[in-house]
């Protein structure tokens, strides 16, 4: 018996993108539902300046791409979040200059609101400690990406390796080596446990 291509689900962002490719309007959808994600994500890699204009170039090179999209895979985000960090990596100095930058900043005084902690505040890095900062900047590239996705993205391992177009392997390797670094950076405490990258974040 002859089976024919799997059509995606209803609900599914492969559905949204199969049917942008006749109905460009469908693929409103795909914007609709990651924007802010992208965003987020971007805002925290680059800066809040920087961040809008990445996200647009995301969208826009996706709806490109729309067409080499594998339907097979309901879930959008890590192919979206792949083209963000592939983005994000024309701007590795800038990237590493915003870490270098944050690990400078003063820590704040108690009861107090100084101009260092309005600035990380404005920056979008609001509660990224110095030390994290600094150690993040020295990350080899890869690295980064790899634990970055995992801990602002949300990404599982299956998913940033899906991102990045590399195997699961390759994803574990580099989360192992970046978090070896930074714990030693951190003085042996674990940068991803429990989600310390991610609360240094919940309140951007």
């Amino acid at each position: 018996m002859t089976v024919g291509p799997r059509v995606p689900h209803e609900d599914s962002d492969a559905r949204s993108i199969a049917r942008s490719r006749d109905e460009p309007e469908q693929f409103a959808a795909l914007f609709d539902r990651y924007a802010d994600a992208v965003h987020h994500y971007a805002a925290r890699r680059l800066g809040p300046e920087a961040a809008e204009d990445l996200t647009a170039e995301t969208f826009t090179t996706a709806f490109r791409q729309r067409h080499r999209y594998d339907l097979t895979r309901p879930d959008a985000r890590p192919w979206l979040f792949g083209i963000a960090t592939n983005l994000v990596g024309r701007h590795r100095r800038a990237e590493a200059r915003r870490f270098k930058a944050l690990s400078r900043i003063p820590e704040p005084v108690e009861h107090e609101e100084p101009v260092a902690d309005r600035a990380v505040a404005r920056a979008g890095a609001h509660g990224l400690r110095r030390d994290l900062a600094a150690a993040l900047a020295g990350l080899p590239a890869r690295q980064r990406d790899v634990l970055l996705l995992v801990a602002w993205a949300d990404l599982g391992y299956e998913e940033a390796a899906q991102a990045l177009g590399v195997p699961v392997g390759t994803v574990r390797s580099r989360l192992h080596r970046a978090r070896s670094t930074l714990r030693e950076a951190l003085g042996g405490t674990d940068p991803t446990a429990p989600t310390a990258l991610r609360e240094a974040h919940a309140h951007d």
